[in-house]
């Protein structure tokens, strides 16, 4: 048979098997978690057991008090670095391994509800995918300001303003004003390659993990969108403000009604903004969430809730025979980023070249924050691990020892 042949038959039956696999997969329904002994599964008990232990043991050494480790951190002494969302002191090392659907091991306490930092980036970059599926959005190429509209922010002590001191300034402000940024594209933001300049909720772009010499924080030449990677937690709430705007209600029902709701999340989930973020929008007051716990505020979220989320993507957006998100917009979601390979829409980080976690195969990804909180997604493997509280540089280390303790192919 011809080498060409071959290949095709074999694309065709690894899709036709992955359908098959995608049709008999476990569910859990809303309210519980089928378990169960990893000997079931030809899991190596004692393997996954080093794991789990593991995990105890390599918990983060940082302070419970998240405030007392905000200030601790880099975070603290960055310019305009004090919280202004709630924060919440978290628990003990916690997070489960869900093989084939099913959880095969638990530790710490996974139904206990903790800030999971970054991870918010990977539910809102979901909600500006929705936008796309109902074409709110028609393409994640497009450019951003044709779809906004003046911001209205609330501001609840301007009734009691001297109107004559404000007579010069605006009521309203424009998200993408300037040259620079009406050159931004939804992609963009998704990448963190937008080079968004600007100030939002008190925090200035150039204020979030500054580079180089102060003196040139505020005048150094802007990137052309697109051609620079830079992590940084203003733009991503700039693409929530700017996602609020098309969906015109609050990020967390969008994300209640149209996703957790669908895969049987918890009541438990809360996702905040800051004390100053709110806007008016028709007619309503609405607070602007953050995408992320940098400056507090974020999504408080169980391990169960998180491990729904990450089999959601493992099933590439179905459960249950139900597309809540659709396919292309995951598959997006992985592709890497020109400028940064190991990082896709946020906040999907890829094992590009293997170089994140090398024992994991190449088409493995994670959704990762602080703390260190990781929901590890494994294709290849049927396998999502949640893991919270961990040391960042053991988070390799536990997958390594759950895969091994995995039957060998």
């Amino acid at each position: 048979m011809r080498p060409v042949f071959k290949t095709i038959l074999f694309v065709l039956s690894l899709q036709i098997s992955q359908e098959v696999i995608g049709q008999s997969a476990y569910f859990p329904p809303s309210g519980s978690w089928g378990e169960k002994k990893p000997t079931e599964m030809g899991v190596d008990a004692a393997r996954l057991q080093a794991a789990v232990d593991f995990a105890v043991a390599q918990e983060s050494e940082e302070s419970k008090n998240l405030k007392l480790a905000h200030y601790q951190s880099a975070f603290g002494r960055e310019p305009f670095g004090f919280p202004v969302g709630p924060m919440k002191d978290r628990g003990a090392a916690n997070g489960l391994v869900i093989y084939k659907g099913y959880v095969i091991a638990k530790w710490g306490d996974p139904n206990r509800v903790d800030l999971t930092f970054s991870v918010a980036k990977s539910f809102l970059s979901t909600t500006v995918g929705l936008a796309v599926d109902r074409k709110l959005i028609a393409s994640e190429k497009d450019l951003v300001h044709p779809y906004m509209g003046p911001i209205v922010p609330y501001d609840p002590n301007r009734a009691f303003q001297n109107k004559a001191d404000h007579l010069m300034e605006e009521d309203v402000f424009d998200l993408f004003a300037g040259e620079h940024n009406r050159k931004i594209t939804w992609e963009h933001l998704l990448r963190q390659t937008s080079d968004w300049e600007g100030t939002l909720w008190g925090k200035p772009d150039w204020a979030d993990r500054p580079q180089g010499s102060s003196k040139d924080w505020l005048t150094r030449p802007r990137n052309e969108p697109g051609t620079v990677y830079k992590y940084n937690d203003t733009r991503v709430n700039v693409l929530a403000l700017a996602a609020l705007q098309v969906w015109r209600k609050p990020l967390p029902v969008v994300l209640k009604e149209e996703l957790m709701d669908k895969i049987g999340a918890s009541p438990t989930w809360r996702w905040t903004g800051y004390e100053n973020s709110f806007v008016i929008l028709d007619g309503q007051i609405m607070q602007s969430v953050s995408g992320g716990s940098h400056w507090g505020g974020g999504l408080f979220i169980s391990a169960y809730d998180q491990a729904r989320f990450g089999y959601l993507t493992l099933r590439k957006g179905k459960w249950n025979g139900q597309q809540v998100i659709s396919e292309s917009w995951i598959r997006l979601s992985r592709t890497p980023t020109s400028v940064q390979p190991n990082y896709g829409f946020m906040n999907y980080f890829l094992n590009t070249d293997k170089k994140e976690i090398p024992a994991a195969p190449e088409t493995a990804f994670f959704h990762l924050g602080a703390g260190t909180n990781m929901v590890y997604v494994d294709e290849e493997n049927d396998l999502v691990i949640v893991s919270r509280w961990i040391k960042n540089d053991q988070k390799a280390e536990l997958v390594r020892m759950v895969l091994e303790s995995l039957p060998k192919k």
